[in-house]
């Protein structure tokens, strides 16, 4: 087993498995080498680095898990696929923010899907504070999200009718559920596994259950925001 190498390089605040430097040409050879019509430029992708690290690093020290964040100090191991996935999301989406760069943001893209099975479009907004638990076959469209939000295996948020879900702050969607359409989730909801949600409103402080249009919610004194983040 490898033994990191941590590298105080981000103001002295996060520990990171590879130094900023390294993680760029690490990046730029994974994309160059999997999509090889052309090659990445490391000075071009060295400045998105640098920010999206620093969204990573926002987020991360607001992460309820040792391997985030252990009370103490911020982690960022490259080899933890679902860091890494969210890491890859920050860089294709700042890229997309910053210069409106499609080509760039796509490969970005394209590198997370093909290493982690996600499909999140550089374009979808995700919030400043969300997490990622094994996240093979997710896809997270566009949708409304706010902060402290957690996606499991198997994931869909998406459309209905050009239709969008809005979802409040802490919510969790465990593994095979799905939020599609003109629904709204009120703040602090628990989607349990295989839930469907389409075109439907949910209240705050719900545990959720079924399928639309037969969908039942139970009230829960449980916090999303206790059980996976520091406030």
């Amino acid at each position: 087993m490898p033994v990191l190498s941590y590298s105080h390089n981000l103001n002295n605040i996060m520990l990171q498995s590879l130094d900023t430097v390294t993680l760029n040409r690490f990046v730029a050879d994974q994309i160059s080498n999997l999509l090889p019509d052309s090659e990445v430029k490391t000075e071009i992708l060295y400045p998105f680095i640098k920010k999206a690290m620093k969204r990573t690093e926002h987020c991360f020290s607001k992460v309820k898990n040792k391997y985030f964040f252990d009370g103490s100090q911020v982690r960022f191991n490259h080899l933890n696929t679902d860091q890494y996935a969210m890491f890859l999301y920050y860089l294709s989406n700042t890229i997309w923010q910053e210069e409106r760069d499609e080509h760039l943001a796509g490969r970005v893209y394209y590198l997370n899907k093909a290493l982690h099975g996600i499909d999140i479009f550089y374009e979808a907004k995700l919030p400043d504070i969300f997490l990622l638990v094994h996240c093979v076959g997710t896809v997270l469209g566009r949708a409304e999200y706010q902060d402290c939000f957690v996606a499991y295996q198997r994931v869909t948020v998406g459309g209905n009718n050009q239709k969008y879900p809005r979802l409040g702050k802490g919510i969790v969607m465990y593994g095979n559920s799905a939020l599609i359409g003109n629904s709204k989730i009120g703040d602090n909801c628990f989607m349990s596994y295989g839930t469907f949600v389409l075109d439907d409103d949910i209240p705050s402080n719900m545990v959720v259950f079924g399928h639309s249009p037969n969908i039942s919610y139970k009230e829960t004194r449980k916090r999303v925001i206790e059980r996976f983040f520091f406030e």
